[in-house]
């Protein structure tokens, strides 16, 4: 099994398939003096999320936040764990808020896992939203298609934009609550933030800025073909 590692400065990858159970997404953890987790895992392997982390040399008491870019099973799997070990203060849009407190529509069934339902403290509303963690600001931006809530993250640090994009791949389909129309044009507004690093939700890390344009373009081209 591969290991956690240091994307960039104080960013780094902690679970994912190849690093902490077959069904986890990708998940990020942002050291900036407290500790921001992005996404959680299907919930299968929290304990190697926390080992991940202490391999780090970072201390998990220190997570404070957790923010949920969708509520797909292997995104949320993980957060009453962590809510209730170390009191993350639970992140999402308010338009998946509902599925990630009552376990409906996560997807949990496909996988065959058990989810354990977790209240969201923080609604995000609308198009765009500021959070400030230490002295670092991020932008959440609503982009709808994959799920109604579906959220993206970026910062600029070190010169350096970095998006949190989650699962640019899809799939968009209506059983997965996809909406293809509202997808393109999420992509599109991904590919105007001109990141220089992409942090994807299961395929890993894209740079520099070309690779990010080319790796969002490819599913933006797919899917305007599929709706041809």
């Amino acid at each position: 099994m591969d290991e956690p590692f240091c994307i960039y400065q104080d960013i780094y990858l902690i679970g994912s398939a190849e690093i902490s159970h077959p069904y986890d997404c990708c998940v990020y953890l942002i050291d900036v003096g407290e500790l921001v987790l992005i996404d959680s895992g299907a919930g299968q392997r929290f304990d190697s999320l926390v080992d991940n982390i202490l391999a780090l040399e970072l201390a998990p008491e220190k997570i404070t936040t957790l923010i949920v870019t969708h509520c797909h099973i292997d995104h949320v799997g993980s957060l009453a764990k962590f809510k209730q070990k170390y009191g993350a203060k639970i992140i999402a849009h308010s338009l998946d808020a509902e599925a990630i407190e009552t376990g409906k529509g996560i997807g949990a069934e496909a996988y065959g896992v058990d989810y354990e339902p977790c209240q969201v403290d923080v609604n995000l509303q609308g198009t765009e939203q500021k959070l400030v963690f230490g002295e670092q600001e991020f932008t959440a931006s609503h982009i709808p298609g994959h799920t109604r809530g579906s959220i993206a993250l970026y910062t600029d640090m070190g010169g350096k934009r970095i998006l949190f994009g989650q699962d640019i791949h899809g799939p968009y389909s209506a059983m997965w609550g996809g909406e293809p129309e509202k997808a393109i044009s999420s992509l599109q507004k991904l590919i105007d933030l001109k990141a220089d690093i992409l942090c994807e939700g299961h395929f890993g890390i894209y740079q520099p800025a070309g690779e990010v344009k080319h790796y969002i373009e490819g599913y933006l081209r797919q899917l305007k073909k599929g709706l041809d």
